[in-house]
């Protein structure tokens, strides 16, 4: 999540080939690029995929700075701001199109939020965990702090008073971390084919009842979006949206679990009836990730892939696996969320809205830099000089960009942009479907090989 210390090279960025400014951004080696490149080649019958990927990149910065104003001489401080600058414009008028919202209010009442990001992108019905089951299990396993809380007798009573979505998201922030070990160990353990449903995926806006109950239980404020992948729940935290980027950060991590949520059903819907359905099951909600040493041998070779589930950047941005080749079903989520961006555009443009939807700004002009603009720049980032002289990664992607924003740029953010141009390279050279089928196929062992 912090900026890397990247050594100087002996030419300027502008000079450095294809497969030395690559493995520079992934913080990989020039020789194991090669490696993968030369391999990939042979399964493939693809020549020049890494120059090709430069090539697009330069192209896309040139034009992003051109936009803003910019050259390759301006510092790294520089654009950053600049970027991040836009996206405060966007994050301003999407809180005007959402209707200004106040999540302390919407708990009860419909709301914008939803409606809007639905009418962007419907995620499809889901396998899920019946709630009477979860009912059951609770029951087996009292989630006691949350019964003394309420004062209620029974999880019957709770589940009855609070509401299934508000309690399965509570048991998040109220209960041990012990509790919930032996929750998913011992009541997941005996789940069968029948324990679950087909249903839609559900969006809860909490009441603000439950900042102060996760206060108490954590004494801070909890993720402002969270899922639940086995129970089909998506909700948002009541904080405050005081924070300029806060708005479209909510917004993008709402689209983002609707891509999830039903990425996990479908696979749970795969092994449903396999014999080791309940390990394959646990595994997938762990994100599970081969071991390190693992990760090393089978990364030794360059035909195989290994299949990262979940950010691993987030614990330790020098985790060694983080340098091997791999796919990320996390940065293909996200992948779909800036394609959504096109049709949040014209929702806006729909709704009159006009300066980030309709591409025209408020005076008029046009408006290069409207929300839609994005889609190109999940997999974007290039050197710049800081003020003091340094190389610095400068990730153009809007995640990256809108979390840090939200952190006050005191954390930059640079993994999603990283792991999505390991999509890119992988794409590249089998197509994004194909990655899509193998990464399905293989993520329970944790690697494809080709």
């Amino acid at each position: 999540m912090v900026v890397n210390i990247y050594p100087p090279l002996a030419d300027s960025p502008s000079f450095m080939n294809s497969i030395e400014k690559i493995a520079r951004i992934l913080n990989t080696t020039p020789e194991a690029l090669r490696d993968l490149d030369t391999k990939m080649a042979v399964v493939t019958g693809k020549q020049g995929v890494i120059d090709k990927i430069v090539k697009q990149n330069d192209e896309t910065v040139d034009h992003v700075l051109e936009d803003l104003g910019l050259t390759r001489q301006s510092t790294a401080e520089e654009i950053y701001d600049a970027l991040t600058g836009k996206l405060i414009e966007i994050d301003k008028r999407l809180f005007e199109l959402l209707g200004k919202p106040d999540l302390s209010k919407l708990s009860t009442d419909s709301n914008e939020i939803g409606d809007v990001a639905l009418s962007i992108f419907t995620p499809p019905p889901g396998l899920f965990i019946k709630k009477e089951k979860v009912s059951e299990l609770l029951a087996k396993q009292p989630p006691q702090s949350l019964l003394d809380h309420f004062g209620y007798q029974n999880v019957e009573e709770l589940l009855e008073k609070e509401g299934f979505a508000s309690v399965v998201a509570a048991l998040r922030f109220t209960q041990t971390s012990e509790w919930m070990r032996q929750f998913f160990d011992v009541a997941y353990a005996g789940l069968k084919p029948e324990d679950f449903e087909n249903r839609d995926v559900e969006m809860k806006v909490l009441d603000t009842k439950w900042l102060e109950i996760a206060q108490k239980f954590m004494g801070k404020k909890f993720h402002n979006v969270s899922h639940l992948k086995e129970f089909g729940i998506i909700f948002i935290s009541p904080d405050p949206i005081d924070m300029p980027g806060e708005t479209l950060r909510m917004f993008i991590l709402l689209l983002h679990y609707f891509h999830e949520v039903p990425f996990y059903s479908g696979l749970f819907r795969k092994f449903l009836n396999d014999s080791d359905f309940v390990a394959k099951f646990q595994s997938l909600l762990r994100g599970d990730v081969l071991e390190i040493q693992e990760a090393r041998n089978k990364n030794q070779e360059a035909r195989t892939w290994l299949i990262i589930q979940r950010y691993l950047a987030k614990n330790d941005i020098h985790d060694p696996r983080l340098a091997m080749h791999h796919v990320s079903p996390e940065a293909e989520h996200w992948y779909r969320v800036a394609n959504n961006f096109g049709k949040l555009a014209e929702v806006m443009s729909t709704e009159g809205r006009s300066p980030a939807g309709g591409g025209h700004s408020a005076s008029g002009g046009e408006d290069k830099f409207n929300i839609s603009y994005w889609t190109e720049l999940d997999n974007v980032g290039d050197f710049f000089k800081n003020r003091d002289g340094a190389d610095t990664l400068v990730s153009f992607d809007v995640v990256d960009l809108v979390m840090s924003l939200v952190k006050s740029g005191e954390v930059k953010y640079l993994y999603h942009q990283q792991e999505a141009l390991w999509n890119t390279i992988f794409a590249e050279y089998l197509g994004r479907d194909k990655m899509n089928q193998l990464t399905e196929e293989n993520i329970i062992k944790g690697f494809i090989e080709l």
